[in-house]
């Protein structure tokens, strides 16, 4: 879809990239096609790690502002999107084209309205749901670059997960914690660290492994867990591997991808949890109720129950992982 308005607007000229110069395209996803730009000059910045992976067997990925030109690929969050529109805006430089380009149900008519009065916003390009406009670097939008707010005792950033506050699942799933944990945890996708904060307070836990996929989201969590048992993992949680097998395992996993849901990431969740669990290792994770994960559970565990619930979640204990077949 993204491809499709770029390929278009390259094509028909509505927006004309300079010959020469890094050319920056700010946060595309897996499965957006660049391949309408010149490859050589392009430069990826994402802070979510598998983007990032997938991008950088095609690309560089390390910043290396001032840009001559900047893609920015919207994000569903209002405030997140502005942030990496005044990235843009102050790392190309003056004069260089930065393009917005979003789908409509992640917001571009509203950034698009927000930008008018601001800059010399081209006419947009509507097509495949979606629509694409540019404007020449030069206007100070620093007032929407992102800062961070302080919620609930705890640092967070625009766009991360439950950036207003600890998420409903989060807090029974904390609530539900036994006193004992054991030594080795790891927390996966642990966010800003709200459970974190909450395993830390467990007697015996040894170290606990934060891994999250969201660099901005682990930055807040460095902020918030000044504790020397804590080590920050910057990682895929489906294909990260621990030193050494854990003791437990805790998490609230995702299952979105943008507005689809995908109850196969959750799935993939659990079935990195076993591999990563010694045989008397416990998981414990909190769902939505309607999510399809008990055929999963019993594929990885040999011990499987309802620790906790409410309308709209469950806190899942599950014990003894079963050996991953080959």
């Amino acid at each position: 879809m993204r491809s499709a308005r770029l390929s278009l607007a390259l094509k028909t000229g509505a927006v004309a990239l300079p010959a020469e110069g890094r050319i920056a395209v700010l946060r595309p996803r897996i499965g957006d096609d660049l391949s309408a730009l010149p490859g050589d000059r392009v430069v990826v910045l994402t802070g979510f790690k598998p983007d990032q992976d997938h991008f950088a067997a095609r690309h560089p990925v390390t910043p290396a502002p001032p840009y001559a030109a900047a893609i920015v690929c919207l994000p569903r969050s209002r405030a997140a999107a502005r942030a990496l529109i005044a990235q843009a805006a102050a790392e190309v430089a003056p004069g260089g084209r930065i393009v917005v380009d979003g789908q409509k149900t992640d917001g571009i008519d509203t950034a698009l309205k927000d930008l008018r009065g601001r800059v010399d916003l081209s006419e947009s390009l509507s097509k495949a749901h979606g629509r694409l406009a540019s404007f020449p670097a030069g206007p100070d939008l620093s007032d929407w670059a992102a800062r961070p707010a302080m919620v609930a005792g705890f640092q967070t950033l625009p766009g991360i997960f439950s950036a207003d506050g600890p998420d409903t699942g989060s807090v029974l799933l904390a609530a539900s914690l036994p006193e004992k944990l054991g030594g080795k945890v790891a927390d996966l996708g642990a966010g800003w660290g709200f459970l974190a904060a909450g395993i830390l307070t467990r007697p015996g836990v040894r170290r606990l492994d934060l891994v999250e996929a969201e660099a901005d989201a682990l930055d807040c969590a460095r902020v918030n867990i000044p504790d020397p048992r804590a080590r920050f993992c910057w990682a895929d949680a489906t294909t990260w591997r621990p030193e050494t097998l854990l003791d437990t395992v805790v998490m609230n996993p995702p299952f979105h991808t943008g507005r689809s849901a995908e109850p196969a990431l959750g799935a993939a969740f659990i079935r990195a949890a076993r591999r990563m669990l010694a045989p008397d290792g416990s998981l414990w994770l909190v769902a939505n109720r309607h999510l399809p994960y008990d055929a999963v559970l019993a594929e990885c565990f040999l011990d499987v129950r309802d620790a906790a619930s409410d309308s709209r979640f469950r806190v899942i204990h599950a014990q003894k992982p079963r050996r991953a077949k080959p």
